[in-house]
């Protein structure tokens, strides 16, 4: 374990000490990551072993998310999203449920002896997108800021919003549960876990946002100490409602929104830190990852699952993308620029891990295809994120012209 942890310690070092250049440059700091593991894993150097079904990624995959959902869900922008809502509504409201509908027909054709409960939940492990393995859009001046706002927007709550339909999914899919009242108490069992974890987020962030309310008019809360409360308050929201039988994820995703109504003047400056926590073991995720899963990946990959993986990066997430804008006012390279740019990332690969440990039949082969599915992302995307970016920022120059 102590390998393990000073391994990724350094490796987080060395990153932040040239986090400026690397995102200068063509390649994203997972795909930097990612082959750090690989390098230091069982291919490589054999230093860094960790196992995909093991403690140590679960448990940074699932704080990752957690705290990720939370300062994502805070920082979304409801004013502008109330101003500019027709493009961001359009992708969640329409792209997100024919997405997931395409995968699971795809799904249908590629993996025949998947069962139809199976086919959802990979169809859903897919759908969420990673706007941080696109930070080249998000942060490119010559990207439209409604587009921005919108692949912003989306990624930050489409994972949340496929949470309690992984569940859904998951808990029909699990032959455990249908063995016992079947599909009625799979649902009973879900609804509790989404009630919970909402209750517990929207109750924890409501006393959390009132004592530090409190706390700093009466001058209590150090400089030093200010930076903490967030990262606190996101992960005491998940823990809490696991132990309570909830979804952690949930509530760290209700959670987040509310703490970003609360504390709307002050919340730039209290996510700061949690933002960073967030990056932090989104690093170690990801060289994790490339040390456990990617090695794993390349002796079990089979022509079905890399064929489903790239119909997953284009036709499945573009097509519905693509319908869902008709009849708004965007050219057709734009939502062909909207369609492409949805990577998939770490909600993915906390979704693989969940789905491991429920164990179904066919889990191992949902695992595996969610996992080329992310690395290919990481290198499609990573890659051709500025050059994009920079091509379309060219056009949308010259028309204005």
């Amino acid at each position: 374990m102590y390998q393990h942890l000073a391994i990724l310690a350094a490796f987080v070092f060395v990153y932040s000490a040239v986090a400026g250049r690397v995102e200068k440059m063509s390649i994203s700091g997972a795909i930097v990551a990612m082959g750090f593991g690989l390098a230091c894993g069982p291919l490589g150097l054999r230093i860094f072993t960790p196992h995909v079904d093991g403690e140590l990624l679960r448990t940074l995959a699932e704080l990752t998310l957690a705290l990720v959902l939370f300062t994502d869900a805070a920082n979304a922008n409801l004013s502008v999203l109330k101003i500019n809502r027709q493009l961001p509504e359009r992708l969640l409201l329409i792209g997100l449920p024919l997405t997931i509908l395409l995968g699971f027909g795809v799904g249908a054709l590629v993996f025949p002896g998947l069962s139809l409960f199976e086919l959802a939940v990979l169809a859903t492990m897919l759908a969420p997108t990673d706007a941080a393995l696109g930070k080249a859009v998000m942060t490119n001046p010559t990207v439209p800021a409604t587009l921005r706002e919108g692949l912003n927007v989306e990624s930050g709550l489409n994972d949340g919003i496929c949470v309690p339909i992984l569940f859904v999914f998951l808990a029909l899919a699990s032959e455990a549960t249908m063995k016992g009242s079947g599909a009625q108490l799979a649902l009973v069992l879900v609804a509790q876990q989404i009630g919970i974890g909402a209750a517990v987020g929207i109750g924890l962030t409501a006393s959390g946002a009132w004592v530090l309310k409190r706390c700093a008019q009466c001058n209590w809360i150090t400089e030093t100490w200010r930076q903490l409360p967030v990262v606190a308050l996101a992960l005491m929201c998940f823990a809490v409602a696991q132990v309570l039988g909830g979804s952690g994820f949930i509530a760290a995703f209700t959670g987040g929104i509310f703490f970003g109504i609360l504390a709307k003047d002050h919340k730039e400056e209290l996510l700061r830190a949690a933002e960073g926590a967030g990056d932090t073991l989104s690093l170690a995720t990801w060289v994790s990852f490339g040390a456990a899963v990617v090695g794993q990946l390349i002796g079990e990959l089979s022509w079905p699952i890399l064929m489903y993986s790239i119909l997953s990066l284009t036709v499945v997430r573009m097509l519905p993308v693509y319908l869902s804008l008709t009849g708004s006012n965007l050219k057709p390279d734009s939502r062909l620029f909207l369609g492409w740019f949805g990577p998939r990332g770490l909600a993915t690969v906390v979704f693989a891990v969940i789905v491991l440990n429920h164990h179904l039949p066919g889990g191992n082969e949902l695992a595996l295809t969610a996992a080329c599915t992310v690395i290919l992302s990481i290198l499609a995307h990573g890659f051709s994120a500025n050059p994009l970016a920079a091509s379309l920022g060219e056009r949308q120059v010259s028309r204005a012209k």
